[in-house]
């Protein structure tokens, strides 16, 4: 889902949930949401292609254990 606060600003897609690293080195970078690997940030690709920033952007949850440094 297009994230209203990201129009006129670079999607970050290291916080997009969809965004993953791949243990190609020609093709580190990945995308589950358009299913595919690039050698760039894939929102750059999207773009790049179709002209229109990614519609598929959704942030990452955040965790509340996850972000506990208490312990």
């Amino acid at each position: 889902m297009h994230n209203a606060g990201t129009q006129g600003k670079r999607i970050a897609c290291h916080n997009c949930e969809h965004y993953y690293t791949t243990w190609d080195s020609r093709f580190p970078f990945g995308c589950r949401a358009h299913g595919f690997k690039s050698r760039k940030n894939p929102s750059l690709e999207v773009t790049e292609a179709s002209g229109l920033e990614c519609q598929l952007y959704t942030a990452k949850r955040r965790s509340a254990a996850g972000n506990d440094r208490s312990r």
